[in-house]
């Protein structure tokens, strides 16, 4: 397997091996294996390149005091501090630094009413109604060609929709990282340098920490080196210039952040350094991504794409919406072969039985059960309405703490069972009371 998935490199892999500048290296276990056994070795090197050092200062000070390699040990050891001086080490690899400029952002982001999308007679998007906060983090799934993009663009302006209407907060400025950016980049001038491509945006940003740094220093910290950044764009790889695109996107100060499909051609490294600076971006995150692993790290909500243009919506990240996916596709399975069993006794009742059994009229309420069925009347309407608040709690403002949104989710489903339950019974008892 060659991958950047995380998640499905720590699911399926055994043994994951590392190319890194011209070198190969093994690691006899998972994605998380590798991490660890990586940082050990980072930090081996490092350690390893301290105390190289710090021998040969010592040897050169001695060195400087002139010794005569008149005996063979002194001679040797001049021999020793020569080649010590001519050992290389592998520098360390470099690493993405994301420190962007900031945008203020007031309360009214992103408010979307009842939009529908459609191509010809296919339904992309149907009645969509939400309202982005400042403070969003929302993943976004489905399959290929469900609407996804489709979304974003309207979102964006790029196309209007079928219905519904689309308002922007008047502080909102959107940052779009498009999956197709390689295609953008493709139909700029080929010949156009990457630093003239930075700096159509800006030639100098100040960063969060207040540094003010020239577009020349930012390409350094996303790894484009002065020789490269002299460069014209076709010479770059398709994996840096997705990450030129990135930088693009990041420098123009958006408070608003769309990334689809982010993890597609950027390496490892860049994800686990874009995934921090998610956590502390001052503004509303929308991503759309097939990618686990980043979905986990960075969103705790999910709409989720279903049939007929539906988008539903779950609390949480990627792995709590499969836990409930996994739990209602339990309960939905339970309740077909419960729904089979009970079929199944029926067909097996004598025809003389069912003879007798339709002559006679069903027994009317006892004084107990006719209680009962005014109880249930008054009592399934308050558990509906727990519910609805449990819902909207869960949809509009979670917890920020997984845990907490689990409990909730056991919660909503014990609350769902009991309606269920007190509905089948009131069923029947309204069938014998009219």
């Amino acid at each position: 397997l060659i991958t950047h998935d995380r998640y499905f490199l720590d699911q399926v892999t055994n043994r994951i091996i590392e190319i890194d500048r011209g070198d190969l290296y093994t690691y006899s276990g998972n994605y998380s294996y590798y991490l660890e056994k990586k940082a050990l070795a980072e930090e081996s090197a490092i350690s390893t390149q301290r105390k190289h050092q710090g021998v040969l200062r010592r040897e050169l000070e001695w060195l400087k005091r002139g010794p005569k390699a008149r005996s063979t040990k002194q001679k040797a050891r001049i021999d020793r501090i020569h080649d010590m001086q001519a050992k290389e080490f592998k520098q360390a690899q470099g690493k993405v630094e994301i420190s962007t400029p900031g945008r203020r952002i007031g309360k009214k982001v992103i408010e979307l009413e009842n939009v529908s999308k459609g191509y010809n007679a296919r339904i992309l998007l149907k009645d969509f109604t939400y309202e982005f906060s400042p403070d969003d983090r929302v993943g976004i799934i489905g399959g290929n060609g469900v609407g996804k993009s489709t979304l974003m663009d309207i979102i964006t302006g790029r196309i209007q929709p079928d219905a519904g209407k689309i308002e922007i907060g008047s502080t909102i400025y959107i940052g779009y990282f498009d999956q197709h950016s390689e295609d953008l980049l493709e139909a700029l001038n080929q010949n156009q340098r990457v630093i003239d491509y930075l700096k159509d945006v800006a030639e100098y940003v100040t960063t969060a920490d207040g540094a003010l740094i020239s577009a020349s220093q930012m390409l350094e910290r996303f790894l484009f080196p002065p020789t490269q950044q002299y460069a014209p764009i076709h010479k770059l790889s398709g994996g840096e210039k997705r990450r030129l695109f990135l930088l693009q996107v990041l420098m123009s100060s958006p408070n608003v952040l769309i990334l689809d499909e982010p993890t597609n051609d950027l390496d490892v490294q860049t994800l686990a350094v874009l995934e921090e600076y998610l956590e502390g971006f001052n503004g509303c995150v929308i991503i759309v991504s097939h990618d686990r692993y980043f979905l986990d790290r960075s969103v705790d909500k999910i709409f989720a794409f279903e049939s007929e243009g539906k988008v539903r919506q779950y609390p949480g990240n990627y792995s709590l919406y499969i836990d409930y996916k996994r739990e209602e596709e339990a309960k939905l399975a339970q309740q077909m072969a419960q729904t089979q069993g009970k079929k199944a006794e029926s067909s097996k009742v004598e025809p003389s039985t069912k003879k007798s059994s339709s002559n006679n009229k069903p027994r009317r309420l006892s004084n107990w059960e006719r209680r009962e069925f005014d109880q249930l009347e008054s009592q399934i309407p308050q558990l509906e309405a727990q519910k609805a608040e449990l819902e909207k709690t869960l949809y509009q403002s979670p917890p920020k703490n997984t845990s907490e949104v689990q409990a909730l989710y056991q919660t909503l489903e014990a609350l769902t069972q009991e309606i269920d339950t007190a509905t089948e019974r009131w069923m029947e008892l309204a069938e014998r009371e009219f």
